[in-house]
């Protein structure tokens, strides 16, 4: 017996949980390497320069230290600058606040700034109870509208030109590259312009804002010493909505394609049918959500 027909024999939901902690562990392992070493030295080096801020400023000991720390660490929560003598408007202005709501129901969560009353807290909760199911339906409806008409492009140049396959590999390419420059480089083109970001560290920041991760590393229109364009929020918020609907279709292509090969990889090595009919699931299913939607193609016309 063959190791393609032992795996074969394994039941599908025990393979790919095996898969998914592999997965999981590698990089785990990978990001150990990579930041390991440099967690130490980052820690050695604040380590020497405490020590020298100590030994430079005699009058400041631990206990003044540690209130010094504490008050950077209340107004960089709070979004106030501490350099010159002056004072923003903090992090909760009615823009500022927009946006957190949105970073709220996308689940995104920066972590940059919270609630700190106890009625703020609760609302939060309230808020989020309800926002999050409501946001994941509006981002559906979203998707399966951008799905739809995408579909409606495919079978109009379908109609044109006669080749299903290419016409359908070209408008998903299409698709694919719009989104990519609309979602990602122009964002980090603005993120580079106003929050003095690195090209690399707008790209990344793009894509662990939209994949909703939200490390709170880099956060745009949070630095207290700049001061942002009104249209800023707004701008952020569009693409952050926008972005997640994308990503959300980019996602479902995705699985699309994954359980297309298992079912492949199944049929070619275990000798088993896959399940549900091949060639057009996707294309059957995206004609039931436009029928459910209320979407009408519109007819082709020769």
């Amino acid at each position: 017996m063959g190791v393609m027909e032992i795996l074969s024999r394994v039941p599908s939901i025990l393979l790919l949980g095996a898969v998914y902690v592999a997965y999981v562990l590698i990089g785990g392992v990978i990001f150990w390497k990579l930041e390991g070493d440099l967690g130490s030295k980052d820690i050695s080096l604040l380590v020497l320069n405490k020590n020298k801020l100590l030994s430079k400023y005699t009058c400041l000991n631990q206990e003044g230290l540690e209130a010094v720390a504490q008050v950077v660490q209340e107004a960089s929560k709070s979004g106030l600058s501490l350099k010159g003598n002056y004072t923003s408007d903090g992090f909760w202005k009615f823009t500022s606040s927009a946006l957190f709501a949105a970073t709220v129901v996308t689940t995104i969560g920066y972590g940059n700034m919270s609630p700190s009353s106890t009625a703020a807290q609760i609302f939060c909760v309230f808020f989020a109870v309800f926002g999050i199911p409501l946001n994941m339906v509006v981002l559906n409806r979203v998707g399966k509208y951008m799905l739809a008409i995408e579909r409606n492009i495919s079978d109009f140049l379908e109609g044109r030109t006669g080749g299903r396959r290419c016409t359908r590999f070209f408008v998903h390419l299409v698709s694919y590259l719009s989104g990519t420059v609309l979602f990602f480089v122009v964002p980090m083109v603005v993120f580079k312009i106003h929050e003095s970001w690195t090209f690399s560290q707008a790209i990344y920041y793009c894509f662990i804002t939209l994949s909703t991760i939200g490390f709170g590393d880099f956060v745009a229109d949070s630095n207290p010493d700049k001061v942002y364009p009104e249209w800023y929020s707004i701008l952020m918020a569009s693409w952050i909505f926008f972005g997640l609907a994308w990503l959300a279709l980019l996602v479902n292509h995705s699985i699309d394609i994954l359980e297309r090969l298992n079912s492949h990889f199944k049929e070619r090595w275990g000798g088993q049918k896959p399940q549900g009919k091949s060639g057009g699931d996707a294309d059957n299913q995206s004609t039931q959500v436009e029928e459910e939607d209320g979407i009408k193609k519109p007819p082709i016309t020769q």
